[in-house]
Formats: structure tokens, C-alpha cells, sequence
């Protein structure tokens, strides 16, 4: 499956404070072996709150997810069915090539493999297209279709998609503390 670039377009603060326009270019999808058919597209973050005006360039934002004062914002894709990575895979090499790309991304995963994860943000989710199973830790199911939204306060959650076609989610991770 072949996943499109998505256009991001970043506004900024010239010299006396002025809105300019100061990117505009394509974002390409990050996938990997480990989950076929999965796309993940980091189209903003950074590790600090922002001041304003600012130049509109990008700031630090080191692992996937967001720190304390950090936000991140980002599309995923998932696809029907579920994810297994072929048989002949090398899953050391994936594992470490999806640590370079999504660094800390897969150390909110649990072990067992099974899509389960918590993070330390507050997430504002949008379905775009398609349909998604929100699974919480005491085994809840809640079906989102395109338009849907979810505030997701730091719970433990997977996504699963039974429906038969990708659905497309759109994100704002926002860091947060754990009481």
C-alpha cells in the first residue's frame, strides 16, 4: 500500500512581527515492517511552550510523544484487520530502524504485543475517514467513524480497525503530568 505525502503549511513572524508564510512543503509518511499498512506522519512538535512571535521554524522535539510542556501533532493511518509482520522479518533491525524514525514510540507499547499503550499527554483525536475501535484497559470497545472525536485524558488505549477499509486519524498530543 502506497500512503500520499501530506502538505504542511507552517505561518511564522518576520523581523517586525509580521504573519508571513514560512514553509510550505510535504510531509512523508513514516511506516514500517513491524505494522504493514500503518502510517504515522509527525507534522509538528515541540519540546517547550511556545512564545510568540516567533520565526515559525521548527523547534526541538525529540521523541515521538510529547513531554510535560511539549505538544505534537500528527496523522496515523490504520489499516483493516490486523497488523502482522511478515514471517521472514528482521525484527531486530525493525524495531531499531522504528526507534530512529519514531524514537520512544514503541516504549509505551506493552510487551505483549497487542497495540495497548499509555502515554503522559492529553490527546485531541479527530476520525477523518474510515472506522476505528477504541479498546480501553477494562476491555470497553466504542466505534468512531469519520467526524468523531475523542479527548483521550492519559488512559490506556489501542486502536483497532474491524471495519474494511484504513481509517485515518488526525491528533494533538499535549504533555502532561501523572499524578
Amino acid at each position: 500500500m502506497e500512503h500520499k505525502h501530506i502538505r504542511r503549511v507552517v505561518t511564522g513572524h518576520d523581523a517586525s512581527g509580521k504573519a508571513r508564510i514560512v514553509d510550505d512543503d510535504a510531509v512523508e509518511p513514516i511506516t514500517t515492517a513491524l505494522l504493514p499498512g500503518f502510517a504515522a506522519y509527525r507534522l509538528w512538535g515541540r519540546d517547550e511552550r511556545p512564545t510568540f512571535p516567533d520565526d515559525g521554524s521548527p523547534h526541538r522535539a525529540e521523541a515521538w510523544y510529547p513531554p510535560r510542556d511539549g505538544s505534537r501533532f500528527m496523522i496515523n493511518t490504520i489499516p483493516p484487520g490486523d497488523a502482522r509482520p511478515p514471517a521472514d522479518l528482521d525484527t531486530a533491525s525493525a524495531l531499531a530502524e522504528l526507534e530512529r524514525r519514531m524514537p520512544g514510540a514503541m516504549a509505551v507499547q506493552e510487551p505483549d504485543g497487542g497495540g495497548m499503550h499509555t502515554t503522559d499527554s492529553l490527546d485531541y483525536v479527530l476520525v477523518v475517514s474510515g472506522e476505528v475501535t477504541l479498546e480501553l484497559d477494562d476491555g470497553e470497545l466504542t466505534v468512531l467513524r469519520a467526524g468523531d472525536v475523542v479527548v483521550q485524558n492519559g488512559t490506556r488505549h489501542a486502536w483497532r480497525n474491524h471495519g474494511t477499509e484504513t481509517c485515518t486519524i488526525v491528533g494533538v498530543a499535549i504533555g502532561a503530568d501523572r499524578a
